[in-house]
């Protein structure tokens, strides 16, 4: 039995031996759905990729450069510690926790608000305080003795996105150089999307919650790297999350079967187009209520455009050309169905790392 078995492989070997040339050069030659790299496009990867150097550059050196004390403009908050000393008079001199609410409590003054001020300013308010009817000039020192620790997300397009526990007042550039600086494919935006205050807090300005909206900042990160406008590198606090989304990006989400991100690629795109590449909507969907969220030219804020799909398809309207980092939400019947579409959409976009702001 042994002996035919190998006589049958030896019958056939000559006809495998004759098609090995044959496979090896299958298998060597090129895919021909290779991708051809045209010059153009090659030359535009190396000018981002120069432009990120550059903007990366101005981050290094502006964090090694900054001669300013991180904690010296920090603004209190809650849980803080402080070390308050009235030189004139040593029994007023207290250590106090911030509240939840950022109020302390002194003897003499009684609930004190200091959420908000830094410890110059809480000086100043101090000594006039106790002017007013208890002492003659006043010295009084505020040492932050312990310091809350605060979580800053840095998200999207950076060397190192993560959480950070930072401790003292933090910038946006203080964040980017935290994070190790952007990556080759960033985008030219930054958002800075500062959620709503937690329950017992108090909104910045004093006024009292209302809608619980998160705040979203656009930054032009040309504007604020290769330009220098410092104006545009802003203050952060407890819970921001800045996202940088990678370039050349639309986001489709709600009511189509395959909602993410997808790239431009430098081509003009329509949004029927950005509508099929989610893979079309779905019976579910109210296409006709379409919209399209996207950040203002300049400033605070973003535009909001309402679209007919339905109209757009049968060619009774224009379909529009999207830009880089539109986020379109295709609805489902229902105005409360449709705020929970866009609240999935944008957590499943956080989660990619390419977020682009809240609605």
């Amino acid at each position: 039995m042994v002996v035919d078995t190998t006589r049958r492989i030896a019958t056939f070997s000559p006809i495998s031996l004759l098609l090995i040339p044959l496979i090896v050069s299958c298998v060597s030659r090129p895919s021909p759905k290779e991708e051809i790299i045209s010059p153009e496009r090659k030359l535009t990867e190396i000018e981002t990729s120069q432009q990120v150097r550059a903007m990366n550059e101005r981050i290094l050196m502006t964090s090694l450069s900054s001669k300013r004390d991180p904690y010296s403009d920090y603004k209190i908050g809650p849980e803080d510690l402080l070390e308050i000393s009235v030189f004139e008079v040593e029994k007023l001199n207290s250590t106090v926790r911030v509240s939840s609410q950022g109020n302390i409590s002194l003897p003499l003054l009684g609930i004190l608000r200091v959420k908000g001020l830094t410890a110059n300013q809480l000086e100043r308010e101090l000594g006039e305080l106790l002017a007013e009817k208890y002492l003659q000039d006043p010295h009084v020192t505020v040492f932050i003795k312990e310091y809350r620790s605060q979580r800053i997300s840095v998200m999207g397009a950076v060397e190192e996105p993560k959480v950070f526990e930072v401790t003292g007042q933090k910038t946006i550039l203080d964040m980017l150089a935290m994070a190790g600086g952007l990556k080759d494919d960033a985008g030219h935006l930054l958002f800075l999307i500062r959620p709503p205050p937690l329950e017992g807090e108090t909104p910045e300005g004093g006024k009292p919650p209302g809608g619980g909206d998160p705040k979203t900042f656009v930054i032009d990160l040309e504007e604020l790297l290769v330009k220098g406008d410092l104006t545009l590198n802003l203050p952060l606090i407890h819970r921001d999350v800045i996202n940088i989304p990678v370039t050349g990006k639309v986001f489709v989400g709600g009511e189509v079967w395959r909602p993410g991100g997808f790239p431009i690629g430098g081509k003009r795109m329509t949004l029927s187009q950005a509508i099929v590449l989610a893979g079309g909507v779905k019976s579910s969907a109210k296409a006709s209520e379409t919209r399209i969220f996207r950040h203002a030219e300049k400033g605070i804020g973003r535009e909001v455009l309402s679209f007919n799909v339905y109209a757009i398809q049968k060619g009774q309207e224009q379909d529009p050309y999207i830009r880089e980092n539109d986020i379109i939400i295709v609805p489902r019947h229902g105005v409360k169905a449709f705020f929970v579409g866009v609240k999935q959409t944008l957590t499943g976009v956080f989660s990619m790392g390419y977020s682009l702001g809240s609605l």
